[in-house]
């Protein structure tokens, strides 16, 4: 298991977001060196966690839960067979591209040390968006995305440090539950009945939905 790629973006206008400014950092690009990684703050004041990396929508992108985004290049290979184009690394707005990592099956709460240093912990699959489909433009891209479910995961970063391209992956733990990121998506999307059995993930979850499962439960009649 491996790092193929560490992709950042830069800020650039295009029609189709509703960040305030007009701009996104979805287009992200291979780079070449170490990058530093570290955890960035609160969501809505930090954004990436990837140095270089543009976070412009800090609503809804970026912050300690949202640091780093991973997809699996097999993911996109499949992408690429269904949709008849080529599809780069960072072109689904991923920080690391990975090889041999089965990311969307990951376990909220697992740990994946990256190169000699870096430890990061999964807590969510990555829900789409607006910006997105038009990053991609491909008609009917949320739902086509949604119905799939490979989400890729977010992860926030335990020990900082640099990684580059060609860094070893290694799980250095897996939890005891069966909430993955991709169980994690649905439940937040579309099989909300999913959301009590997310709480064997505890505090390992995404704050946000550690909060929608904790409520779901709250108004089930007793």
């Amino acid at each position: 298991m491996k790092l193929l790629s560490v992709n950042l973006g830069s800020p650039q206008p295009v029609p189709y977001t509703d960040q305030p400014q007009g701009v996104t950092g979805i287009d992200k690009r291979p780079t070449d060196g170490p990058v530093r990684v570290a955890a960035p703050g609160h969501k809505g004041t930090g954004a990436s966690g990837v140095a270089g990396d543009a976070v412009c929508d800090t609503r809804h992108h970026g912050g300690d839960d949202q640091a780093v985004y991973a997809f699996a290049r097999e993911d996109l290979d499949d992408w690429e067979s269904e949709l008849g184009r080529t599809l780069a690394n960072g072109c689904f707005g991923e920080n690391l591209t990975t090889d041999g990592l089965d990311v969307s099956g990951a376990l909220i709460g697992e740990r994946w040390r990256i190169g000699s240093g870096v430890v990061l912990e999964v807590t969510s699959g990555r829900i789409p968006c607006r910006t997105f489909q038009g990053h991609l433009a491909e008609r009917g891209w949320v739902r086509r995305f949604t119905r799939k479910g490979a989400t890729g995961a977010y992860l926030r970063v335990i020990e900082p440090g640099e990684i580059r391209a060609g860094d070893s992956v290694e799980i250095l733990h897996r939890p005891d539950h069966g909430v993955t990121a991709a169980m994690q998506f649905r439940a937040v999307t579309t099989e909300r009945e999913l959301l009590p059995g997310l709480l064997a993930a505890g505090e390992a979850l995404h704050t946000e939905t550690l909060a929608a499962a904790r409520k779901y439960v709250a108004a089930q009649p007793r």
